[in-house]
């Protein structure tokens, strides 16, 4: 039987630039730690909000290790290392594997808009050459491809692969998955607005956004579910659906950068082509952080 990576709240970490667009890793550290004072289960490294797709395969390498060396242990650290490139994904994930990663977080192989048998072959490749566990990710917003529960099935045999971060929006198919696949695979939200909803369908926890900015929250959300206190959770949940819906008012992770910033948290810049926020969007964030006393 397969133990959950881990369960809980785990924040996907952004990557810090400096003025020179190279990463910031004394600020890197600083954000570490904060995440992990508040209680955080693990921190996911050069995922989605880490920018990781404008990344260098060196500064995607170096950064894991430098999370990975930082974080010494207090917590698990997840690596982002999926590819539209299958050879590419192995790559990256023998070198997570190197650098004392306790998992790999495999993003479905976008633009390639691969077939169900496809990334059932993509996922079983990279797994027979890794020997810590994998976490699949569906987000077909992004993607243009997502997994459905017969695909799930066939996966879940595979001992090396834990689970998937979820972040389709479907509670169909996280139900269909829920009913198809063994209790030890695993599922973890991806969306911040829905963590209640699917850990009261089996779910272990979240891979936070939100988390960057208020992780002793996220954290408090998952563990209320991991206790069976849903009422208390929800109630969370909805009273800060107004912020979380402001961090997506533009592509993430454009809005955390920026309200990263309003804090003083040194997030710094974009790498193009993200780019700053519109200022009638930029306004409702800092609104929607006043209403909750972050701002």
């Amino acid at each position: 039987m397969r133990t959950p990576v881990f369960t809980g709240a785990c924040p996907a970490l952004v990557t810090p630039f400096d003025a020179q667009g190279a990463i910031n890793y004394d600020v890197f550290a600083k954000q570490i730690d904060f995440q992990i004072q508040h209680g955080v289960d693990a921190v996911c490294v050069c995922g989605t909000t880490g920018e990781s797709a404008t990344m260098s395969i060196r500064e995607h390498i170096a950064a894991v290790e430098f999370c990975v060396r930082h974080v010494d242990h207090r917590v698990k650290v997840i690596a982002g290392t999926g590819s539209n490139d299958t050879s590419a994904a192995v790559y990256l994930s023998r070198h997570a594997q190197e650098s004392g990663a306790d998992a790999i977080l495999v993003v479905t192989p976008y633009y390639n808009k691969a077939t169900q048998t496809g990334l059932i072959r993509h996922y079983e490749y990279i797994a027979d050459r890794v020997d810590i566990p994998m976490i699949l990710y569906n987000v077909p917003s992004r993607t243009g491809v997502s997994f459905t529960a017969e695909s799930y099935q066939v996966l879940s045999r595979n001992p090396k692969i834990n689970g998937v971060k979820e972040a389709s929006g479907n509670f169909s198919l996280l139900a269909h998955t829920r009913c198809l696949c063994g209790d030890d695979f695993y599922i973890w939200s991806g969306n911040d607005d829905q963590v209640v909803p699917m850990m009261s369908l089996g779910a272990k926890g979240v891979i936070s956004v939100v988390s960057n900015i208020a992780p002793e929250v996220m954290v408090r959300m998952s563990h209320l579910c991991l206790e069976g206190q849903y009422e208390e959770a929800a109630r969370m949940q909805i009273q800060y659906m107004d912020f979380i819906d402001a961090l997506f008012l533009e592509v993430n992770p454009i809005p955390v950068k920026c309200a990263m910033n309003l804090l003083g948290m040194e997030a710094g810049p974009l790498r193009l082509p993200l780019c700053e926020m519109s200022p009638a969007n930029l306004e409702k964030l800092k609104n929607a952080m006043s209403r909750l006393g972050i701002l």
